[in-house]
Parts: structure tokens; sequence; C-alpha cells
């Protein structure tokens, strides 16, 4: 269905939950833009209706026009998945004329000082103005706010700001504990309380925005008495192509050390997606332990996350443990419980350098 292009890990910003890897690719193995443009023609040869830029910061690129052009040609709807501080009215124009068609801007706070802090970047008021940029140029605008217990008491604020702004839809995203977000998860876990408040204001926004706005809800998975469908299921619907051009289920999937995941530059993306390993070796059921494959859920949430499986109990192939069946289901009520009454504590910031933490 989509295509996640991360095309450099390249970003002024530094935000601690980045989904990037730990393990950031330098610019020196960026695919070439020619690589990009035979990506997006195989992606759509493939099925692909969708490709969402990202990165780090996409418009880090400067083949970017480039690349929105190509997709258009190719038949893909064209998102970009954007902090926005590199942009300006200009480029907007120009990427407007190369057929983009969606802007989803992030956001880390309606605070400035927060925002900023959070960020580690002091980029919060660049993103107003470039949300104005993108609305004056008709594109359509989705506000992303990644949520958690440093900024989950200015939640209605952030849905205000993002109405106010224009946006036609806001994601509201608690953090996901993978990669950058699993080394910053103490500093980052709500308490169960704040979760159910931060639930009830999207229920009330959504009642009194309805046909005005549309609001994503993601909640965090350690509160979760089922797994989500991760990706619509393993290799079943979403790949996405790292900068150096390997091929992943999800931007998540290069954690489970033991795959080994091809890349594009080697074989073309249909046979990737069809015979690899790597995208066979959780596709469907036959995978999954018996407490998964005989449930009435197998075929729903198709064993949620084997990311974090893997990440919390070192095994890719157990029930993730955001099951209340998982008889590993404890560790993330015991991490939850334990973290989130513990100070709100300092970051581990996303960044090429070794990493030490920075109030």
């Amino acid at each position: 269905m989509a295509l996640l292009a991360e095309l450099t890990h390249r970003c002024p910003l530094q935000c601690p939950y980045c989904s990037n890897p730990l393990d950031l690719e330098r610019a020196s193995v960026e695919l070439e833009t020619e690589e990009w443009l035979r990506v997006l023609r195989e992606a759509a040869d493939l099925g692909c209706m969708q490709v969402h830029f990202s990165g780090g910061e996409p418009t880090a690129r400067r083949d970017l026009e480039a690349l929105v052009e190509g997709a258009n040609q190719a038949g893909l709807y064209t998102n970009l998945i954007t902090s926005g501080v590199l942009l300006d009215e200009a480029r907007i124009a120009r990427l407007v004329r190369a057929g983009l068609q969606h802007v989803q801007l992030s956001f880390q706070d309606s605070q400035a000082d927060n925002a900023n802090r959070i960020a580690g970047f002091a980029g919060h008021a660049k993103k107003l103005e470039t949300a104005v940029q993108i609305r004056a140029a008709g594109l359509p605008l989705t506000a992303n706010f990644v949520v958690h217990r440093q900024n989950l008491d200015r939640l209605d604020s952030m849905i205000d700001l993002a109405l106010g702004l224009g946006a036609e839809r806001s994601e509201i995203a608690h953090v996901q504990y993978y990669g950058w977000a699993l080394r910053n998860r103490a500093a980052f876990m709500p308490t169960r309380e704040q979760l159910e408040r931060a639930t009830a204001t999207v229920e009330a926004a959504r009642a009194r925005l309805e046909g005005v706005m549309v609001i994503d809800y993601v909640v965090p998975d350690y509160y979760a008495k089922r797994p989500k469908a991760c990706m619509g299921g393993w290799g079943r619907r979403f790949l996405n192509v790292t900068p150096s051009g390997k091929v992943l289920p999800c931007h998540a999937a290069e954690s489970i050390t033991g795959l080994a995941f091809e890349n594009v530059r080697d074989r073309p993306l249909a046979e990737i997606w069809d015979s690899s390993d790597a995208f066979n070796r959780f596709r469907g059921t036959d995978w999954m332990p018996e407490l998964c494959r005989s449930c009435a859920r197998a075929e729903i949430d198709w064993g949620g996350c084997r990311c974090q499986a893997f990440a919390l109990t070192g095994d890719a192939a157990r029930t993730d443990p955001a099951c209340a069946l998982s008889p590993d289901h404890a560790l993330v009520v015991e991490a939850a419980a334990a973290e989130s009454s513990l100070p709100a504590g300092d970051f581990a910031y996303r960044n090429f350098a070794p990493q030490a933490l920075r109030s």
C-alpha cells in the first residue's frame, strides 16, 4: 500500500524519541537521485499507492523536488513528513510545482521553550511560520504531536494550535518505545492517570471538531491489553527503504539482530518484497507461537510488534508483551509503573556524535 522513503538520516533536530536507528547512516552511503527514482518506479509497479518522504529531515536532500516529480510520474500519492525548519516559501512553491500533495509537519509541544528543549533545536517559531506558508500554498496539512509525560499537560493547547494553523488532520501519537525512544523510556513514560486524561481530552476534541479536523490518536503499548497490528502486519501492506537502500518491513526492523535486510542496489524491490527471508520470517501466521496462532485475533493484530518482542524479551518470535495474554506482559506493566513514577530526567539526544545525557 505504501512506501516509507527515508531519504536521509541528516536532521537539524535531535528529538530523543526519533524512530531512526541508534546507528545513523551517513550522507556518504545515501542512495543517489537515479537510484531513488528507480525505487519509486518499482514501488508503483509493485502496487504501492503512496510514498511518504521522510528522514531524518527529507528537505536536507537537494533533489527532493526531482523525487517528488518522479513519484508523481509513477502515479504515487506524495506526502512529505518534515520538521519544516529547512523550508521556505520559495522551496514550498517548487515542491508544489513538482506535484507534492500533502505535508505532515511535526511539533514537539505548543509551548516554544519546551518544544525547543525536546527537539534539541530552537525551531518552534520557524515551524509556525512554515505551517502558514504550507497552507498559503494550498497544500493539505497534518500537524503531528508526539506526546509523553513532559508535554501531555498541554495537549489541549496542541490541538488548538493545529486548529489555528488550519490543519485538516492532527495526529496525537504517544511515544512508541523503539530505538531512541527506548533509550529514553524513563524520561517519557506517562502515568496511567495522564494517559486516561489525554484520552478523554482527545475524545472530547473529536466530538467538538467533527467535520472540522480529523484527530488520529496512537496510545502507548505499555498500557495496552492487546497489541496493535504493527504496520498492518509484518510484510503485508508497507515497506521501508533506508537512506542506504536497505528494504525493511517497518522502520524499526533493523533493531532485530540476526535478520539480514537486502538492498535495492543488489536486487529489484519486487523480489525483495516477495522472497527475501526478512520479509517472510514473520509473514502470516505459521511463525507464531501457539498462544498467538490459535487466538481469534491472529489475523487482526498479526501477533503484534516483532521489534517490541525482541527489544523486551530478546526473541522476535515471542508473543508481543503488550498483549495481556503474553507470559511476558509483566515486563511492560512493571516498566510503566516503575518509570512513570521516576523524575522525568534528562534526554539522550539523537545525533551522530557519541551520546551523552543532556538536560
